[in-house]
């Protein structure tokens, strides 16, 4: 379950209404039926609706990347976003955007080698250019190699193309780090890197001697 409460029909505000009609159906209570067309909870929905001007927000997002005025092709957008939820380690970001990768006309090859782009041979110099930045962006913070820069011109993008790539790749980074910390969606899983107890359950070393002798 997500860890913040979630907002049934009943107790929404008109805007986040119309919202809901929009993604699950008119009149439909997404808490008592959850689930949206693409197989997923739908709770990202419920719980932006805690802040419905924050749920509005998000959703200009949407609205901007996927516009008719960007100038970045849809095929490099989505390869950033895409790696953003791989690297990030967001389950739900990263497999809504290899749905959406496809859709634009990423080959299955483009998909499946992402995690490992910097071995596949399947991709463009201007796409290992995009990936590359995307890993500068979201693993070292922001921290660009000239040379990555100079891969992007020399692919042909625009400095205003730039600036929406970075945009979507920031945007999407916070989108997936969101999810993972409030266990919306796919990232509702539970912490892998625990203790694993010794012989017997044993906790300590000195038990573990014990157990050992």
């Amino acid at each position: 379950m997500p860890r913040l409460a979630q907002v049934a029909r009943a107790d929404a505000s008109p805007e986040v209404a119309r919202l809901y009609d929009f993604v699950f159906g008119a009149g439909r209570d997404p808490v008592a039926e959850p689930g949206t067309e693409t197989g997923t909870p739908g709770n990202w929905w419920t719980v932006f609706a805690l802040v419905p001007d924050a749920l509005q927000h998000a959703v200009g997002g949407f609205a901007f990347y996927r516009s008719a005025k960007r100038l970045l092709d849809p095929r490099l957008r989505e390869l950033g976003q895409m790696r953003t939820g791989w690297t990030r380690g967001s389950q739900f970001v990263f497999s809504q955007h290899c749905k959406a990768a496809r859709s634009v006309g990423l080959s299955e090859a483009q998909v499946d080698a992402l995690p490992a782009w910097q071995t596949a041979d399947c991709f463009s110099p201007l796409e290992r250019a995009v990936l590359a930045y995307t890993d500068a962006l979201v693993l070292d913070g922001g921290r660009v190699a000239d040379g990555v820069f100079a891969a992007l011109r020399a692919g042909g993008l625009s400095d205003a193309a730039i600036l929406e790539l970075t945009y979507i790749v920031c945007t999407y980074e916070m989108h997936a780090t969101m999810c993972r910390a409030l266990r919306l969606e796919y990232d509702d899983v539970d912490e892998r890197v625990v203790e694993i107890l010794g012989p017997g359950g044993a906790r300590t070393l000195d038990a573990m001697r014990r157990v050992d002798r």
